[in-house]
């Protein structure tokens, strides 16, 4: 690791450093999501949605043709995931609200990875029996945010493989070694299950198409740190008779300590799904905020929200009202309002919503099978 701990690593297995969306968009050969493209999927949605509107959702691949297709009456399907390296926090949970409001704008199917082959080859210090184990309750996580279980499909790798096999191999075919080195950064000490996952990573892109005959368009909202990801798979998507899947790209959910998001390898720094709720007051009383060292210079000059934890959790998920966030802001930055104050605004709300989360995380446990993609055997065409 660099001495500089402001670095900027971003890579799909790891992010740290402070992230400099500008520079990293620009690295990644991304598109900014203009005013003009968030009207556009605004009024094709029927509605817009405040995590589109404060561009947590900011970038994008291929958005414009997916909505040009759309306007022809090609309808879309919806491809995301989760990689079981540990326990859901709310930096996870905020893509797949915003998927959600996806799904049901758009009546339209979602494929969503499990990718237990992943974290076994990825992470060094999980046994295959525990990333099983973790698929398990994260996928609870999931089925608990309300997805339509008559359009959702939670493909676990290694269980559904023969879904996804005859796909990967057109992938891995087409994939050299060279650029999946200079795309992930491979070494001679990389595993080859993790040097073949990228084309895992890449069939459910595809899998509809597979499945009923006729090429679809499919859009994978994710956060943009698995933007490498779909760089290989766009690539390779016309050479194996496939649309190039689009994507909608978003920022980090910010962590509750400076200068970071939320990380799975510092519990202080995001607030889980199964946190109890005097645990989940103790975090964000511990919060990182923009606020001054004393009451006195807090008054007379204000906070500074741009870089507070707390507000980014108002901002970001605990506050969709518009004319509430403007007025939250105008009083920290007028010194009306103290950051205890804040914290204590924002700590009953996170508690509310997550134990609405876990009562319906709790009911998914007898809804597994209803969102299982075995169901999609089938439909496989003979």
């Amino acid at each position: 690791m660099s001495e500089d701990n402001d670095e900027m690593v971003v890579t799909p297995w790891e992010v740290r450093g402070k992230v400099d969306y500008d520079r990293l968009v620009e690295q990644f050969g991304t598109q900014l999501i203009t005013p003009q493209l968030r009207e556009r999927l605004t009024r094709a949605a029927g509605g817009s949605h405040f995590l589109l509107e404060r561009e947590l959702f900011f970038s994008h691949r291929g958005l414009d043709w997916v909505l040009d297709m759309y306007d022809r009456g090609v309808k879309f399907t919806l491809y995301t995931g989760r990689g079981p390296s540990g326990e859901v926090h709310l930096g996870h949970l905020v893509p797949w609200l915003f998927t959600k409001w996806l799904q049901d704008s758009f009546d339209t199917r979602l494929y969503f990875q499990i990718t237990n082959d992943e974290k076994f080859w990825f992470e060094q210090g999980l046994s295959f029996e525990k990333v099983q184990q973790l698929a398990d309750e994260n996928i609870l996580d999931i089925i608990a945010i309300g997805f339509d279980p008559e359009k959702t499909f939670i493909l676990r790798d290694v269980e559904h493989i023969d879904l996804m096999y005859e796909i990967a191999v057109q992938v891995a075919k087409r994939v050299t070694f060279s650029t999946a080195r200079a795309v992930f950064g491979f070494d001679n000490s990389m595993n080859i299950g993790g040097i073949f996952y990228p084309s895992i990573q890449a069939v459910p892109a595809f899998l509809h198409s597979w499945l009923t005959g006729e090429r679809t368009p499919c859009l994978i909202p994710c956060a943009i740190d698995q933007d490498p990801h779909w760089r290989v798979t766009r690539d390779v998507a016309e050479k194996i008779g496939y649309y190039k899947p689009a994507t909608v790209l978003s920022k980090f959910v910010p962590g509750l300590l400076e200068g970071g998001k939320m990380s799975s390898s510092d519990p202080m720094s995001g607030v889980y799904t199964t946190d109890t709720p005097a645990l989940i007051r103790k975090k964000i009383m511990a919060a990182f905020t923009g606020g001054r060292t004393t009451v006195k210079e807090q008054r007379e000059m204000g906070g500074v929200p741009e870089v507070c934890s707390v507000f980014s959790f108002f901002k970001f998920i605990f506050m969709p009202n518009d004319r509430e966030l403007a007025e939250l802001e105008r009083k920290c930055r007028g010194g009306e309002l103290l950051c205890g104050e804040c914290k204590q605004m924002l700590a009953p709300r996170v508690v509310e919503f997550m134990e609405h989360h876990r009562e319906a995380r709790e009911e998914a446990r007898e809804r597994v099978h209803e969102f299982s993609a075995s169901r999609l055997r089938e439909e496989i065409r003979r």
